[in-house]
């Protein structure tokens, strides 16, 4: 059974239920599959041996999520080879790309979590009541296992963009 996690989180100060475990510094990440086009799939061993700063949003397509997803793709470039900006949200890869074409963005993989909401129940993320991933932060190290973990109260607030990254940029 999935476990819920009602009352842990809301949108515009309503409650929602997130489905999945809370993670924590110092436990292994979960793997996940995600698509990167509507045929690719990769997973977490796809990115084995590097940092990966897991940027999570609800979708692309709104302002805080694109505010996110262009703050992290500017700081991925002083974060060298070694780190790999992960952005995921249950948008489908047609408009992650399309979103990424008008945007200018270059340096974050885009991946989408829109098939089977797998990625959202293993990291406790999905929103039981939209079907979407919450917004949230985490860092795995070049081992696979969790150093940073930021998960949202409220759906429409920003992460702490510093913090993350000072996290990333210390793994390295």
């Amino acid at each position: 059974m999935t476990q819920e996690r009602a009352g842990v989180a809301t949108l515009k100060g309503n409650p929602i239920t997130l489905v999945g475990p809370e993670l924590k510094i110092g436990e292994a990440a979960p793997d996940f599959e995600l698509n990167k086009s509507l045929v690719e799939t990769v997973s977490l061993q796809d990115y084995a041996g590097k940092v990966k700063l897991v940027s999570v949003v609800p979708s692309i397509d709104t302002g805080v999520c694109d505010a996110q997803t262009r703050r992290f793709n500017e700081a991925a470039a002083s974060l060298g080879d070694n780190v790999v900006v992960l952005t995921v949200s249950v948008d489908t890869p047609f408009a992650q790309s399309r979103w990424c074409a008008a945007a200018g963005i270059d340096k974050v993989v885009m991946l989408s979590d829109y098939k089977e909401n797998s990625f959202g129940k293993s990291y406790g993320v999905l929103i039981k009541e939209l079907a979407l991933d919450m917004r949230s932060i985490f860092i795995i190290d070049n081992n696979n296992t969790i150093q940073y973990v930021e998960y949202l109260s409220e759906m429409t607030e920003h992460p702490n963009y510093e913090q993350a990254i000072e996290a990333a940029k210390a793994l390295v």
